[in-house]
C-alpha cells in the first residue's frame, strides 16, 4: 500500500492498516501469514523472538557450496571496493560505505574479513553470529563493527547471486516491484530558510522527486537551532513553496528533549508532514516513545540502531511508528529484513535510512523491491559517483523513480578499468 502526502498514516491510523498489513506480513521462509485480528494488536516478545529465530534467506536454488577464497579491500580515490573471490574462480566487486570504511578499515581487515574466508557463503546467517563473537568482536558493538559486517555480507550476497545466476531479491522472497519512488534528502543545516528553499527546488528539479526531506534543529544540539528561528520558519515555508501535493519529511538528527520535540512536532502536524525523524537523541528510546505517543504525525527512527534487542523493544512497545534501519550501519540486508519482519507483525512501515556514498541508494532500492511493508518513498541523496555499468536500469532518479536492476546478484557492475586502478588497502602497524 502506498500513500500520498495526505494519505500517510498518522499514529492513530496505524492500527487501521491491519487488514492491509495481513496481506504483506508474510514471513516468507516460514510461510506464516498473519490474519487481521493478529495484526491489530502489538506483537509479544515471544512472537518477535520467533521472527528472529527463523531463517531469513531462501537458498534452495544454490545447490553447490560457494566457498570464499579471499576478500580484498581496495581503494580508488575516496571510494572503497571489496573484491570477493570463491574457490571455484568466481570474482565479484561490491561497494562498502566509503565514509565508515575510511574510519574503521582496520576492524574490517583484522576482525571481520578473516571470519568469512574458507567458509561456504550459504552459511551467511550463521556467520553473522560467528563474526559477532569472533575474537570478542562484540566488545566493538556499534557502527564501526556492523558497517564492516554489512560490507562482507553484501559481497557474499553478490557471490551467491552470481553462483546461482539469481537476483538478490530471490534470496528474500522475490521481487515485488521494480520502480521505486524516492524522496530527495537535503543534508544542509545552518543555512537561511530562503536559501534552503532554493536548494530543495534544485533537488526536485534534478530528480523529479514527489517527496523531499530537510533538516531541523542543530544535530545533537540540546535544543539549540542551527540558526535562531530557522526551524519554526522553515516548516511552514517548505509547505507553502511546494504545495499540498508534495510529501514532506523532516529530520532533527537528535536535536531535542521531549518537550521541545513535541513542540516542533505540533508545528509539523499543522502543516501535515509525512514523518518526523529522530526527534530526540537516537538512543533515548523511552523519550522518543513519549514524543511518538504525544503526536499524531508518525515518528521515524533507528538509523544508528544496531541492537536487535533494541529493535525488538521499539516494535513491541511502539517506540516509533516508522522503522529506519540503515543497510550499512546496522549490519546488512539480513538484519534489516529481520527488523522489517518484526515490524510487519505490528503493521509498521519500514523506510530505510540511506547512508551516503558508494551504491548506498541502490542497496535501498533493492531492499524496497522485495520488502512487503516498505514505505511509499525511499531516501535518495544523489546519483552514484562510481563508474558503473547496468543494462536494466539507468541507476538514476528520473521523474522521482529509480528502477531496480535485474540480473544476477545486484545487477550492477563496477567498471573493470576503475577496479584495476584501485589499490589494495593494508593495515599499517
Amino acid at each position: 500500500m502506498e500513500f500520498s502526502n495526505r494519505q500517510i498514516p498518522t499514529r492513530r491510523d496505524c492500527l487501521s492498516l491491519a487488514a492491509a498489513a495481513a496481506l504483506v506480513a508474510t514471513v516468507e521462509n516460514d510461510s506464516m501469514c498473519l490474519g487481521a485480528d493478529q495484526q491489530s494488536r502489538r506483537p509479544t516478545k515471544a512472537e518477535l523472538d520467533r521472527v528472529l529465530s527463523q531463517p531469513t534467506l531462501d537458498l534452495h536454488f544454490v545447490e553447490q557450496p560457494v566457498v570464499v577464497k579471499s576478500m580484498e579491500l581496495l581503494k580508488a580515490g575516496k571510494e572503497y571496493l571489496l573484491r570477493t573471490r570463491s574457490t571455484s574462480g568466481l570474482e565479484v566487486v561490491t561497494a562498502p560505505n566509503p565514509t565508515r570504511m575510511s574510519e574503521a578499515y582496520p576492524i574490517f581487515l583484522k576482525n571481520i574479513a578473516p571470519v568469512f574466508i574458507n567458509r561456504d557463503a550459504r552459511e551467511l546467517e550463521q556467520l553473522l553470529w560467528e563474526v559477532y563473537r569472533h575474537g570478542s568482536n562484540y566488545k566493538l558493538q556499534g557502527i564501526a563493527l556492523w558497517a564492516g559486517v554489512a560490507a562482507a555480507e553484501i559481497g557474499l550476497l553478490e557471490l551467491l547471486g552470481q553462483a546461482s545466476q539469481r537476483p538478490v531479491a530471490d534470496f528474500f522472497g522475490g521481487q515485488r516491484k521494480r520502480d521505486i519512488a524516492v524522496y530527495h534528502a537535503s543534508g544542509n543545516r545552518g543555512n537561511k530558510p530562503e536559501v534552503e528553499i532554493e536548494y530543495l527546488q534544485k533537488l526536485v528539479a534534478d530528480s523529479g522527486a514527489k517527496a523531499i526531506k530537510f533538516r531541523l534543529g542543530g544535530r545533537m544540539s540540546r535544543n539549540e537551532d542551527s540558526l535562531p528561528g530557522r526551524t519554526e520558519a522553515l516548516i511552514p515555508l517548505v509547505r507553502k513553496t511546494f504545495g499540498d501535493a508534495m510529501a514532506l519529511y523532516a529530520d532533527s538528527n537528535s536535536s531535542y528533549d521531549t518537550a521541545n520535540a513535541i513542540r516542533i512536532g505540533k508545528i509539523m502536524e499543522e502543516y501535515q508532514y509525512g514523518f518526523y525523524e529522530e526527534p530526540c537523541p537516537f538512543d533515548w528510546l523511552w523519550e522518543t516513545k513519549d514524543v511518538a505517543d504525544a503526536l499524531t504525525i508518525p515518528v521515524a527512527g533507528g538509523e544508528q540502531e544496531f541492537s536487535m534487542r533494541n529493535w525488538m523493544w521499539m516494535v513491541e512497545n511502539r517506540g516509533v511508528d516508522i522503522l529506519q534501519p540503515d543497510l550499512h550501519y546496522g549490519g546488512g540486508f539480513i538484519r534489516a529484513t529481520q527488523v522489517a519482519r518484526m515490524g510487519a507483525l505490528a503493521g509498521m512501515q519500514v523506510v530505510p535510512h540511506m547512508s551516503g556514498g558508494g551504491l548506498g541508494y541502490m542497496d535501498v532500492v533493492h531492499f524496497a523491491s522485495f520488502t512487503p511493508n516498505i514505505g511509499p518513498f525511499m531516501e535518495f541523496k544523489g546519483n552514484t559517483a562510481l563508474p558503473v555499468e547496468c543494462s536494466s536500469s539507468s541507476l538514476k532518479a528520473e521523474n522521482g523513480i529509480v528502477r531496480c536492476p535485474t540480473g544476477p546478484g545486484f545487477g550492477v557492475r563496477i567498471e573493470p578499468d576503475f577496479v584495476k586502478r584501485a589499490r589494495r588497502v593494508e593495515i599499517i602497524s
